[in-house]
């Protein structure tokens, strides 16, 4: 008694089993360009979702999302440390950034310099006004001590 085994399409698929017929192309695909970057929002959702489950099932997780077990690591590391940091802080207003300080000293400078600049220049012109006025009474009063008129 022999007994033959019909493979289906989905099993022969499976094991690798191509058609005669298959219009696959043979070319390869481009590989991505640099690493692939993760949201902030993405990884505490991976996080919490990987730590929720059972030890069985957290493979399944890290095969459905392509994710390797060592950026979970990371992942952990990344948000304890930045726990400990927001710990770490003082409670309160955050101190002034000393670059943001240096910036308003000089705007405050920088007004005060243009305001006196605009008064310097409002004497110059008083004074080019008030020379010529007085150059022009200078050659007014010697016409008239000559005897001439004007």
């Amino acid at each position: 008694m022999t007994t033959t085994i019909d493979q289906t399409d989905a099993a022969r698929l499976h094991t690798g089993v191509m058609d005669e017929g298959s219009d696959r192309d043979p070319e390869v695909s481009e590989r991505a360009r640099g690493p692939r970057r993760f949201t902030a929002a993405y990884k505490a959702t991976i996080l919490a979702e990987y730590e929720a489950l059972p030890r069985v099932d957290k493979g399944a997780l890290l095969r459905r999302e392509g994710l390797y077990s060592s950026l979970i690591v990371d992942w952990r590391r990344q948000r304890d440390q930045a726990v400990k940091e927001a710990l770490g802080r003082s409670p309160g207003r955050q101190s002034a950034d000393p670059r943001d300080k240096e910036i308003a000293r000089l705007k405050h400078r920088t007004e005060r310099l243009e305001s006196e600049l605009d008064k310097a220049r409002k004497v110059i012109e008083v004074q080019g006004k008030l020379s010529a006025l007085l150059e022009q009474f200078a050659t007014d009063s010697v016409t008239d001590n000559s005897g001439e008129t004007r």
